[in-house]
């Protein structure tokens, strides 16, 4: 296991975004591009996460963390490698039908943990291989072959394929030859997959797949306006970590008068009135500290810091309100949060750095923590790992509500642009900017 260091950095926004982007360059593989899903030793590569990474390099040659060339090539890398891996129906191959497994070996690509053939972290890692190919737009032969590539591997994706004969996308697909019960219907994260899947020049699903996504909507009413639900914050986090939502209406939200950008707002709100009234009495919850998402946590039932037993989750998808909720907290959801809510944001890091300065693990946000636990110090358990996911939200959140950076890279993608018009997504950009 990776001996980390925890220190008393100040959480300055720019020094959390820097420690961030530095994850892809130590957790990554020199031959492979691939990016391991955690700072833990021997932890295999997350697509997603690789996806995460591709996003994040052209943030970081903006914000002259590293060159513009040796950006290029760690991207061509990847690229190269997701191009000439194998792609098959045995259990060993990298992917198949232009998805890939969910975890790979660092080194070789391989299949690792049995995982499955994930749609919704193959689009993940599809929206860093756009992201990437938009920014590198030079007519040098690298930023030439990445933009080549880019749309060889976003081409050869075979979404229909994915829809597994039903009416909307599967979740994944395991060897030799088994689709996953469970589908992608209803408000979730799987907004990205499917303008991605909408979007494609080939293998593309049609504009009623998405209808029956939304069709599973289960509206709330939160301050006498309408609500999607999601308890763990990433689901209204990752699909907008890409795609710039304010202002655009899908059918579903022209009809309720809202939109995904003020819904996820909502969703923040939400978050923080529950810490705030804190109904399961833990240690540290209060209006500035907050962020109940996925994420890894203590096992086991418990004694807690005031003498109560409780039973922890481990790894859980922690969400407000609604649960599960054992005390874990989400320190990077707060900083991820920043677009959406920037006052809340910047409150809850002061409010992070004032009671728990021993939290960083490289500079950088654990996965989780639990203050209501004994600990060394008031922080309680902290994870002893480093997210890649995670990181990769902190870095692409933050520029996003500096400038709109990754935003406007996707809005000059003519796939974004077709995937949102074929989900009949109307207003905002889509309605004032040409299509590039």
């Amino acid at each position: 296991m990776l001996q980390q260091t925890r220190n008393t950095e100040c959480f300055q926004v720019d020094r959390l975004q820097s420690a961030a982007f530095g994850y892809f360059l130590r957790y990554s593989d020199p031959d492979t591009g691939l990016v391991a899903d955690t700072s833990l030793a021997d932890a295999p590569s997350s697509i997603a996460a690789t996806g995460f990474g591709l996003s994040c390099y052209p943030v970081g040659v903006e914000r002259s963390w590293i060159s513009r060339t040796d950006a290029a090539g760690r991207v061509l890398t990847a690229l190269r490698f997701f191009a000439n891996s194998r792609q098959g129906r045995d259990p060993l191959a990298t992917g198949y039908r232009g998805f890939y497994y969910h975890f790979l070996h660092m080194k070789t690509g391989e299949r690792v943990w049995q995982c499955e053939l994930s749609t919704i972290d193959t689009a993940l890692l599809m929206a860093g291989v756009l992201t990437a190919a938009a920014y590198f737009s030079g007519e040098d032969a690298a930023e030439t072959e990445i933009r080549t590539l880019s749309e060889a591997l976003y081409s050869r994706v075979d979404w229909h394929w994915a829809l597994g004969r039903g009416e909307t996308l599967t979740m994944g697909w395991r060897p030799p030859g088994r689709f996953l019960k469970y589908r992608w219907q209803g408000y979730s994260e799987a907004l990205l997959l499917y303008v991605l899947a909408l979007g494609a020049p080939h293998h593309a699903i049609r504009p009623e797949h998405y209808r029956a996504f939304t069709a599973a909507y289960d509206w709330t009413t939160v301050d006498a306006m309408p609500h999607l639900p999601a308890a763990p914050l990433f689901i209204h986090l990752f699909p907008q970590a890409w795609l710039d939502l304010r202002g655009l209406r899908d059918q579903p939200m022209r009809e309720k008068a809202t939109d995904y950008f003020d819904n996820s707002c909502r969703a923040i709100s939400l978050q923080r009135r529950y810490a705030d009234d804190n109904p399961g009495g833990y240690a540290g919850y209060g209006r500035d500290i907050w962020g109940l998402s996925a994420c890894d946590g203590p096992t086991g039932r418990l004694r807690l810091v005031d003498g109560r037993w409780q039973q922890m989750l481990g790894y859980a998808a922690r969400g407000a309100p609604g649960g599960p909720d054992d005390g874990t907290l989400a320190p990077w959801a707060a900083v991820a949060s920043l677009p959406f809510d920037a006052d809340g944001s910047r409150t809850a890091l002061a409010a992070l750095e004032s009671r728990y300065p021993d939290i960083l693990c490289e500079g950088r946000f654990p996965g989780g923590f639990n203050p209501s636990l004994p600990g060394v110090g008031p922080e309680g358990w902290v994870d002893d790992r480093v997210v890649g996911l995670d990181q990769g939200l902190v870095v692409m959140m933050i520029e996003n509500a500096r400038n709109g950076f990754v935003w406007g890279l996707m809005r000059d993608i003519p796939a974004i642009r077709r995937g949102l018009q074929r989900a009949d997504f109307r207003g905002g950009w889509l309605d004032s900017t040409e299509m590039a």
